[in-house]
C-alpha cells in the first residue's frame, strides 16, 4: 500500500487535544505521524503528496446509532448502500442497531452482519445485539455469547423495555461482560397515541402530542437502576432539557452514565414540521426551540457525550402518508457532519469539541478502534472543506431511501475524501 502524505492541512484530533496546521502521513494502512512536526524527518521516499491547503483533516466519524434494512428490508437499505452513504459523510465506522428481520438476537445474526459487511461494505460496521429476544422486552439474550461473537453493545433499538426487572438484570449482566446498555426511552402509555411534541403547535395542527415526560419517566428509572447496579448505561437519544438535567444529576452521583443526541434534535425544532411534512416525523419527536437550545448547551458542557445520525431509512410506502400514519425516522449518514458544522459556524460549539462527540467519544464509549489520528492508529480519516457551500438534493444521496430532513438545505462544509485503513473509500 503506497504511503500517502497530506500536507498543509488543519489537523483536528480531539484524542490528543490537537488543532494545528501540519501534515498527516499514512503508511501501510495506519497513521505514521500527524501534526505540525510530522514532516520533521522529511517526507518518505516515493510517497504520494496531497496538498491540503485550506482544508481540514479529522478522525473518521464514528456513528453510534444506525438502522439498516439488511436483513429483511433490503429495499430500504443494505449494508453496502449504508456504507457508501457513510463514506460520503466522512463516517468510517458505525454501530448497527438490531432492529432487523429477524432481529439481531443470536450469534448467527451477529456473524451474518460481520460477514456481509466484510464482503460488501466499504466502512467498518459494528453490530449491536438485542437486549431481549425479538426485541419484545421480556426474555434476555445471551450476552456472553453475543459479546464473544462481536456485538459491541446491547440495545433494543427503537423499543423501550417496560420491565424494571429486565432492565436491572440487563445492566447487571452487561457490567460483568464490560458492555454498554444503550436504551431509547419512551413511556408506552404516555406516548402511545402521540405523533409530535405536545404543545401549542401540535394543537394548531390538530395532531396528538407526546409530552416530554414520556421520555423522562423511563429515563429516570433507568438512571436509578444504573446507580443500583453500577452498570454502564447509555441514554441513546435524549431530546429535552429535563432529560439533560437528569443525566447531569446521575453523572454528579458517580453513576456510569453517558448520553447521546441525534443531529436532528440539535438542529431542528417542532416548527420545521411546517404543514405536516412527514420527513420530520421522528422518535423522539422534534421538540420546542427551548429544548433544542438545551441540547446544544448540554453538548457544549459535557452532559451529552456523543452525537449520532440516528440514520433510519424509510421508503415511500411508509413516509408518503398522512402525518399521523407515517413511520418515524430519517436518514442522516451523509448529512451528519455538514449539519453538525452549523454549530461550529455559528459559534455554539468549538470544532475540537464537535469532532470529539462525533468521533473520539463514540469510539471510546463502544470500545472501537478509530476516533484518533495518533501514530499507530488505523488510518480512518476524513478530509473536509469546512467552508464549501452546497445544497442537499435527493438525487445526490447515496442511501437507498431518501427520507432526509434536509432536502434542499443549504449547508456549509463538505467531505472531500474519506479513508478507511489507509484506503480511499470516497472522493468528491
Amino acid at each position: 500500500m503506497r504511503t500517502t502524505v497530506f500536507t498543509g492541512a488543519r489537523i483536528v484530533d480531539p484524542s490528543r487535544g490537537v488543532d494545528e496546521i501540519g501534515a498527516v502521513i499514512v503508511d501501510n494502512g495506519r497513521i505514521a505521524a500527524a501534526g505540525a512536526d510530522a514532516l520533521n524527518q522529511g517526507a518518505p521516499a516515493g510517497a504520494e503528496m496531497i496538498d491540503c491547503f485550506g482544508k481540514t483533516i479529522v478522525p473518521g466519524l464514528v456513528d453510534g446509532r444506525v438502522f439498516v434494512g439488511e436483513p429483511g428490508a433490503e429495499h430500504r437499505e443494505t449494508l453496502a448502500s449504508a456504507s457508501l452513504a457513510a463514506a460520503a459523510g466522512g463516517v468510517t465506522s458505525f454501530v448497527m442497531m438490531p432492529d432487523t428481520d429477524p432481529a439481531i438476537d443470536d450469534i448467527a445474526l451477529v456473524e451474518f452482519v460481520l460477514r456481509t459487511a466484510r464482503d460488501t461494505a466499504c466502512v467498518n460496521v459494528h453490530p449491536a445485539a438485542a437486549i431481549t429476544k425479538n426485541l419484545d422486552g421480556r426474555e434476555m439474550t445471551e450476552f456472553g455469547l453475543l459479546r464473544e461473537a462481536g456485538a459491541v453493545a446491547f440495545t433494543d433499538g427503537r423499543h423501550t423495555i417496560a420491565s424494571s426487572l429486565v432492565m436491572r438484570r440487563a445492566l447487571t449482566y452487561a457490567r460483568d461482560f464490560d458492555a454498554v446498555i444503550a436504551h431509547e426511552t419512551q413511556d408506552a402509555d404516555l406516548g402511545a397515541s402521540g405523533v409530535m411534541n405536545e404543545g401549542l403547535y401540535a394543537s394548531w395542527l390538530g395532531l396528538s402530542g407526546i409530552p416530554r415526560e414520556a421520555e423522562l419517566i423511563p429515563l429516570e428509572r433507568d438512571l436509578a437502576l444504573a446507580r443500583l447496579t453500577r452498570g454502564a448505561y447509555h441514554a441513546a437519544k435524549i431530546s429535552t432539557a429535563m432529560s439533560a438535567a437528569a443525566i447531569a444529576r446521575a453523572k454528579a452521583d458517580g453513576a456510569r452514565v453517558t448520553a447521546g443526541v441525534s443531529i436532528n434534535h440539535l438542529s431542528l425544532n417542532e416548527n420545521d414540521i411546517g404543514e405536516y411534512r412527514t420527513f420530520f416525523r421522528l422518535s423522539p419527536p422534534l421538540r420546542a426551540e427551548d429544548d433544542r437550545a438545551a441540547m446544544v448547551e448540554a453538548l457544549r458542557d459535557g452532559t451529552i457525550d456523543i452525537v449520532v445520525s440516528s440514520h433510519d431509512p424509510q421508503d415511500v410506502d411508509t413516509k408518503r402518508l398522512p402525518f399521523a400514519d407515517a413511520a418515524a425516522g430519517a436518514i442522516g449518514l451523509e448529512t451528519l457532519l455538514p449539519v453538525a458544522l452549523r454549530l461550529y459556524h455559528n459559534g455554539d460549539v468549538p470544532l475540537l469539541r464537535l469532532i470529539e462527540v462525533l468521533s473520539t467519544a463514540p469510539a471510546r464509549l463502544f470500545g472501537l478502534p478509530g476516533g484518533t489520528l495518533a501514530p499507530g492508529a488505523p488510518a480512518d480519516l476524513a478530509l473536509v472543506d469546512l467552508d464549501e457551500p452546497w445544497i442537499v438534493s435527493e438525487s445526490g444521496l447515496r442511501s437507498r431511501s431518501k427520507n432526509t430532513c434536509f432536502e434542499g438545505a443549504r449547508l456549509q462544509g463538505k467531505v472531500l475524501q474519506t479513508m478507511v485503513a489507509g484506503r480511499t473509500v470516497f472522493s468528491a
